[in-house]
């Protein structure tokens, strides 16, 4: 942790001054390594922006991981994949229009010259290289910061201090098993949130099913199942943004046929799935939203 932090701050200290983006940047970021729910808050903050007409053409700015695509490119869902975008990408380019882009700068300035006038930007609250006019960072109820330690003897990017000085409010996703307000700056404002998953997806609470997903945090995804009374005979793990290889698609689909059930995964996970993979095996996606109260 004392390497990272000392390595992190050279790196910062290298950059060059952020760049300052002609049209509005709404950053929803994180101060923990995955799992937070970045990309479903991103998704709630552009559903309320568009009916308010708080813009009048907004875009996702997302940095694409996992993806090959290495310049500014408006996502194309009908032509791009996981391998090109990554999967939060095309998540994202379900709701709204969407610019993959590593380079942060250059997505906002490609995101000007395509005529879009505000940015929602998934993830990067991190990254220096782009001015942010609005920082909401995301937080997990149940994980909270963790042990409070840097990256790798913990699980967060930078200092609580620090992201709490450049954060302009705070989400807090999930009962608060951590104790979390009290260490959140009192002077700025804290929205309540949590996970659910659309009143029009009906369970099906008589069939058995193997569980896989590859995410930051799975355990979410056990939850929300079980909540859902989903009986779950097999749970299967895999690191985050996984690209699924065919042995793994081989052993999900003998485990289902071991115990005679069915597959469901999460829609992060389905775009990193081959096309053909439901017809091999009866697969069911489990859609979720982020509902504020």
């Amino acid at each position: 942790s004392w390497l990272y932090n000392i390595g992190r701050k050279i790196f910062q200290s290298s950059n060059p001054p952020p760049f300052r983006s002609p049209i509005p940047v709404l950053c929803i970021g994180n101060l923990t390594a995955g799992g937070s729910g970045k990309t479903p808050t991103a998704l709630a903050m552009m559903k309320f922006i568009r009916p308010a007409n708080i813009a009048k053409n907004p875009v996702f700015l997302t940095r694409g991981y996992g993806g090959k695509i290495k310049t500014p490119t408006l996502v194309d869902s009908s032509h791009h994949t996981a391998n090109d975008t990554g999967d939060e990408a095309l998540l994202l380019a379900k709701i709204a229009p969407t610019i993959v882009s590593p380079d942060r700068a250059a997505g906002a300035q490609f995101a000007h010259d395509n005529g879009f006038d505000l940015i929602v930007m998934d993830d990067g609250f991190q990254n220096r290289s782009l001015s942010k006019t609005l920082s909401l960072v995301v937080i997990d109820g149940a994980s909270g910061f963790g042990n409070g330690k840097l990256l790798p003897a913990g699980a967060l990017r930078e200092p609580l201090q620090e992201g709490f000085s450049r954060a302009d409010g705070f989400i807090l996703i999930g009962d608060d098993g951590r104790n979390i307000r009290a260490h959140l700056p009192s002077e700025k404002p804290v929205f309540e949130a949590k996970i659910t998953v659309p009143k029009t997806w009906i369970a099906d609470t008589k069939s058995l099913y193997v569980a896989f997903c590859g995410l930051g945090r799975p355990e979410k995804f056990k939850r929300t199942l079980e909540r859902q009374n989903i009986k779950i005979v097999a749970w299967l793990e895999f690191p985050d943004h996984h690209a699924y290889t065919q042995t793994d698609l081989d052993k999900i689909i003998q485990t289902a046929l071991n115990h005679k059930a069915r597959l469901i995964t999460t829609e992060k996970d389905a775009p990193r799935l081959p096309p053909t993979f439901a017809t091999h095996h009866p697969l069911d996606i489990l859609p979720t939203l982020l509902a504020f109260f």
